[in-house]
């Protein structure tokens, strides 16, 4: 993977959907709740005015509608600005 991101954005790979089932029957991939944890693969070198604080390899959790989804050689990404970032999980 050969993504940089610029100023105070982060690439994140979401957290796998979990599987749901009601009473025997499967939900489909459409109906899946979107993750809203995953860990960051590569962050910018931030701006003058907002220093980075996540690194590479935090999880974070972040906003419902947070950033923008990528697919690269098979694999989902989200690309956000540090500050849709809620926060990161210890």
């Amino acid at each position: 993977m050969n993504i940089k991101p610029l100023a105070d954005r982060v690439l994140v790979v979401p957290a796998p959907a979990e599987e749901k089932t009601i009473g025997g029957i499967i939900i489909p991939d459409t109906a899946k709740e979107k993750p809203l944890k995953g860990e960051v693969v590569a962050v910018g070198n931030g701006t003058k005015d907002e220093e980075m604080v996540v690194k590479v390899g935090d999880t974070v959790l972040y906003g419902k509608y947070a950033g923008t989804e990528l697919e690269l050689e098979g694999n989902k990404y989200l690309i956000m600005r540090q500050s849709d970032i809620l926060a990161i999980v210890g």
